[in-house]
């Protein structure tokens, strides 16, 4: 593996992290939005490495972490699946979807079925020439704003996982109902809510593919490459920590000089080092078609560990500060915590591992 970045990685980086005013259009416009589909279809076409790079570097420059997190739902779980699996009909929505004409939102947690895809209840009945879509989709990232979904439902229930279909839908297709954005705790830029399916009449043509091969395909990229951004969190909020301790003082003292601050600052470093190793080892597999979900598993375990740790000593560190809406602090340990549950839980992580090591 090739630690050094090249000279087109380090300057298509700081573009990114240089831009300095960031909404949807223009990471459209930044090559964020479309950095893993091919050229071809409007994408930069670059490899997951690479795309890692990009996110990594849209988390450090956009404070607005929820605004990435919706951009990185968008391309792993709607672009990427349609270059990937769609047919050319489908992929005709890919330009719109890289330049930021277009949202998209996956639509796949059900309130009864989140990392279970065989406990699916959203059904596709075949009628005619297409099907009968019929269901409700929950924690719909991008949902309430989108302009296309991937969604996922049942089209042969004797075959449990493997009897659902991924389909391609738009947003003004009848009998398809979202809700309003709903509150959460945080990444408030990355607006929410519930996809209802109501004998929603889809053509043949909006099935994308076997649902557990395009929604696994989508979950790998997604787990290895969208906790790039929380790399880049992380990086900008333990510069600001260092910036902290060297000016506030305390007994007389900066409080740099307090080893248990130092430590503690050191350890927020070492954990984004060993998180983001495990991160780029990951997107190297996928890049080399090697066997990926073991290290994308632990990469995201990792990185989304480290990244509410990180904020709760960031926190601290600014103590009554740290604690205060209005200072920003606070605001990245809420938006670190969606990540111990978005694109599997924490534990759901440790499964897939132990099943990849034979326990």
């Amino acid at each position: 593996m090739e630690f050094g970045r090249t000279a087109a990685q380090r300057d298509r980086c700081r573009t990114i992290r240089d831009a300095g005013e960031y909404d949807w259009q223009r990471l459209g416009e930044l090559g964020v939005l479309g950095a893993a589909v091919s050229v071809e279809h409007g994408g930069r076409g670059l490899g997951a490495l690479d795309t890692a790079l990009v996110f990594e570097a849209a988390g450090y420059g956009c404070h607005d972490t929820g605004l990435v997190f919706a951009a990185g739902a968008h391309l792993f779980a709607v672009a990427l699946p349609i270059a990937e699996f769609g047919s050319d009909a489908q992929k005709k929505k890919l330009p719109g979807l890289c330049d930021g004409t277009l949202i998209g939102a996956n639509a796949m947690t059900e309130p009864d079925a989140g990392s279970d895809i065989g406990a699916l209840k959203t059904t596709a009945v075949r009628s005619g020439n297409g099907y009968v879509l019929n269901g409700v989709k929950s924690f719909v990232s991008n949902g309430p704003i989108a302009d296309v979904y991937v969604t996922y439902a049942v089209t042969d229930p004797k075959a449990g996982h493997l009897g659902t279909t991924g389909f391609v839908v738009d947003a003004g297709t009848p009998g398809l109902v979202r809700s309003e954005p709903f509150g959460k705790l945080g990444l408030n830029g990355c607006s929410a809510g519930t996809v209802e399916f109501h004998d929603c009449a889809v053509a043949e043509d909006a099935a994308l593919g076997n649902g557990s091969l395009v929604f696994q395909h989508g979950m790998l990229w997604e787990r290895a490459c969208l906790f790039a951004i929380y790399l880049g969190v992380q990086e900008r909020l333990i510069e600001r920590c260092i910036t902290h301790v060297k000016r506030r003082k305390q007994f007389g003292r900066r409080l740099s000089t307090f080893q248990s601050v130092s430590n503690r600052i050191v350890d927020m470093q070492l954990r984004l080092e060993s998180a983001r190793l495990l991160l780029y080892k990951a997107c190297w597999a996928i890049d080399q078609d090697d066997d990926a979900v073991l290290p994308a598993a632990l990469s995201k375990l990792a990185v989304s560990q480290a990244a509410v740790q990180t904020a709760l000593d960031a926190v601290e560190l600014f103590g009554g500060r740290g604690y205060q809406t209005g200072e920003g602090i606070e605001e990245h340990l809420r938006d670190a915590v969606g990540g111990l549950i978005f694109s599997g839980t924490s534990d759901i992580q440790r499964q897939l591992a132990a099943l990849e090591l034979g326990l």
